[in-house]
């Protein structure tokens, strides 16, 4: 995790992509009553999920420890898929959490609170619409379709904590796509994708609802927590197939959120099936 040479293969000579500034970072986010306690930026790493949870195994990163990345060589989604984009093109950053007042059964929520943070910060700063589509993607919308322009991708780190990652598309262009239905907050219009102020946001707006939902011991109700994110879930009122685990799948539409987050499907059969895990495919209308 030592960060390379800034000369190493011209990595700063974009200047559409300027680096990271991370004490300016620190001084924005890192203050004696907040959570964050440190913001560490590497150049390269295998993934900031691993390293982050690593630290934490060995008893060296304390909550609200952050790693940003410049470039991910095995950033990963779900289901261990890869995810990848050029150096500085995107945020890519995992935080530790420590929820100790919060039961473990609603641990669960977090993955959902990263979400809506992470959409009330990007429409703060990037003036981008960002839906959320369950559990963990984060769309836009170019040229009139839904694009996945980021994920996040929660991880137990130990007995007391719970590594979070995100991953943001910012400034990839149409040739720089991983897969054709991708999207950036460049293509989506963003105001701006200076990735400094768009980091901060996000920071900002993730520090916030975790307060709030810590206050309220996890309760998604009470925190409000569970109507904002149903109110910026693309998934709802769709019809949807959700691919499960053992090669099941359940197709109806996605109907609500229950109290542990697992999303409601009402199938033809008039079933209310509840899935905690899985896949969910938004299927076009008939």
């Amino acid at each position: 995790m030592t960060p390379q040479n800034p000369s190493d293969d011209n990595r700063w000579s974009d200047l559409d992509r300027p680096p990271l500034n991370a004490a300016a970072l620190r001084r924005g986010l890192v203050r004696e009553d907040g959570l964050y306690c440190d913001i560490e930026v590497v150049q390269r790493t295998g993934s900031t999920n691993s390293d982050l949870a690593a630290l934490a195994a060995a008893g060296n990163a304390e909550e609200g420890a952050v790693l940003v990345a410049e470039e991910q060589t095995a950033g990963r989604g779900r289901l261990d898929r890869r995810w990848t984009a050029p150096p500085r093109s995107g945020l890519f950053f995992s935080v530790l959490l420590r929820p100790a007042e919060v039961p473990v059964a609603r641990w669960g929520w977090l993955p959902l609170l990263t979400g809506v943070a992470v959409a009330t910060g990007l429409a703060r700063a990037a003036g981008v619409d960002t839906a959320l589509k369950w559990p963990n993607d984060l769309l836009v919308t170019v040229g009139g379709e839904e694009r996945k322009t980021g994920g996040i991708l929660a991880e137990r780190a130990g007995e007391d904590g719970v590594v979070i990652g995100v991953g943001i598309n910012v400034s990839l262009g149409a040739d720089e796509l991983p897969v054709p239905q991708a999207g950036s907050l460049a293509l989506a219009g963003a105001a701006g994708t200076d990735r400094d102020p768009l980091l901060r946001a996000v920071l900002r707006s993730l520090e916030d609802w975790y307060g709030r939902w810590r206050a309220a011991l996890g309760d998604p109700a009470a925190s409000g927590l569970q109507e904002m994110y149903t109110a910026g879930c693309a998934t709802l009122g769709r019809t949807v197939r959700a691919e499960l685990p053992g090669d099941r799948s359940v197709v109806g539409e996605a109907v609500a959120l229950d109290g542990d987050g697992r999303l409601i499907i009402a199938t033809e059969d008039g079933v209310q099936e509840p899935v905690g895990a899985g896949d969910i495919v938004h299927l076009r209308p008939a």
